[in-house]
């Protein structure tokens, strides 16, 4: 079964049945779609049966920051502060507990998603797509049946699995990715995480949290090096508080997986038993099933695809927005690369892809930055001051709590811009919006100083961070 029109008719006629066809519904793919459709144009979007909302819906970002809080919500951990060491809101935290949390939510999130779809009438074609030429797409429905969509303009949405080393046996049971996460049937009593990027980091906290004796191994000789490292240094001091081990300049050279759990041996010879051990290598872009040499198309070793600063591939009516073209990665700028793919591919006029994104990563203690960190701005030689702001010092953050929070502002000396804003604390992944909309417009640090902010807030950092700032600064200037 399939569309109408002959493949003839399109290749001679270029006549098509949509404009825009996008593939794969992540948040890449469902902005491209909806961006699309508002422009009147006829979308379609192909997306596997279980899969409506793509990997950071169903297995990626939704599932593991709704495991965040769910965690924050039975430990107790964020009131422990003001209720003891001993404070927690269920005392035998199951999966079944954790499990319920996210499912509610993911649930409810995938009915925003296709009421979204249906409301802007995109069409949702059901399978997997991969290239018959540069225009048509075959669509395969898992079950044994196919049909094609054609399409004047392409998006390629995939975006990515975790990355799994042929070295390694994974079992899904004591050896597990990311996504294995999802499948656990209790909470380990030790687990041992290879790798401390974002998501390694992310579920190590969570873990450990729980009670989970956990161990980090990194070959580097730090984590999260893009980060602040006054801010690492924090996060690594909490986490250690946790009962978290760090194992730096070391990898896991095999695992064995036993009956009650797997022995990781690294290469320095150490061998660390687990119940559960976490390899997280990295992802990998799923665009091996695409067929894209049919499209004239190709992908790097890690499964990525090339992009202009327009989004669009080797093959210019053929785009590819998010995860699959790999740096920053992100549920956030994927959106909005298919928000600009998709009015380039309808001929709107658009503003360049902004070059101030936020970083955010949702550890225990949240960390959040926008701009340049210390050491890059030392490196470049760029004269900066650096302002301050404890959340133990705010009123707020006494309120809820927090006595560890920080909010870091550094300023240019030469014209008393933002160059960089660096949080970790409770609320980091929003704080920083505030810096960013100051940066973005251009403003400078007597804007927050002159600022009035609700009282009590941690927004309130702000001005606290601003004027500690203009302080140094003047002395600079008084002893200049």
């Amino acid at each position: 079964m399939g569309f109408k029109t002959p493949r003839s008719a399109v290749t001679l006629m270029n006549v098509y049945d949509f404009d825009v066809l996008v593939i794969g519904s992540g948040p890449g793919g469902q902005k491209a779609a909806i961006a699309a459709a508002k422009l009147g144009r006829r979308v379609a979007i192909i997306e596997r049966r279980d899969m409506i909302g793509g990997v950071c819906l169903n297995t990626g970002t939704i599932p593991s920051k709704t495991l965040r809080e769910a965690v924050l919500y039975l430990t107790g951990l964020d009131q422990r502060e003001m209720y003891g060491q001993s404070y927690r809101v269920k005392d035998e935290i199951t999966i079944a507990d954790l499990a319920a949390r996210t499912q509610h939510v993911v649930g409810r999130e995938i009915d925003v998603v296709r009421s979204q779809l249906s409301r802007n009438r995109v069409t949702i074609l059901t399978g997997t797509g991969s290239f018959v030429d540069p225009h048509l797409v075959e669509v395969d429905d898992g079950a044994g049946r196919s049909r094609s969509a054609s399409a004047d303009k392409i998006v390629i949405a995939t975006g990515t699995r975790p990355a799994r080393p042929a070295s390694v046996d994974f079992d899904d049971r004591a050896v597990i990715d990311s996504d294995g996460i999802n499948n656990l049937e209790k909470v380990p009593r030790s687990m041992v995480v290879a790798g401390a990027g974002v998501i390694g980091i992310e579920y190590a906290s969570m873990f450990a949290a729980l009670g989970t004796k956990v161990t980090v191994v990194e070959q580097r000789d730090r984590m999260l090096e893009f980060c602040d490292v006054e801010v690492v240094e924090a996060l690594k001091y909490h986490l250690r508080d946790l009962a978290v081990t760090f194992r730096f300049g070391e990898t896991v050279a095999s695992v064995e997986s036993r009956p009650e759990g797997a022995i990781a041996t690294l290469s320095s010879g150490k061998k660390i038993p687990a119940d559960t051990v976490m390899y997280s290598a990295g992802r990998q872009g799923m665009s091996d099933n695409l067929r894209l040499g049919a499209a004239g198309l190709a992908a790097d070793a890690r499964g990525r695809i090339v992009v202009d600063e327009f989004f669009r591939t080797t093959v210019p009516h053929i785009y590819a927005v998010g995860d699959v073209i790999g740096f920053p990665a992100l549920a956030a700028t994927s959106m909005e690369q298919g928000r600009l793919a998709a009015h380039h591919a309808c001929g709107e006029p658009l503003h360049a892809f902004g070059q101030l994104q936020p970083i955010g990563i949702y550890s225990i203690p949240e960390i959040s930055f926008i701009g340049r960190t210390e050491e890059e701005l030392t490196g470049e030689n760029v004269p900066f001051e650096v302002g301050i702001s404890r959340y133990r010092e705010l009123a707020r953050g006494q309120i809820i709590g927090d006595s560890y929070g920080v909010l870091k502002l550094l300023v240019s000396l030469e014209d008393r811009t933002l160059l960089g804003v660096h949080v970790f604390g409770t609320g980091a992944t929003e704080l920083v919006h505030i810096g960013q909309a100051v940066m973005g417009c251009g403003g400078t640090v007597d804007y927050l100083v002159d600022a009035v902010f609700n009282y009590p807030t941690l927004a309130e950092s702000y001005k606290v961070a601003a004027l500690d700032a203009t302080n140094k600064m003047r002395e600079i200037a008084r002893f200049a």
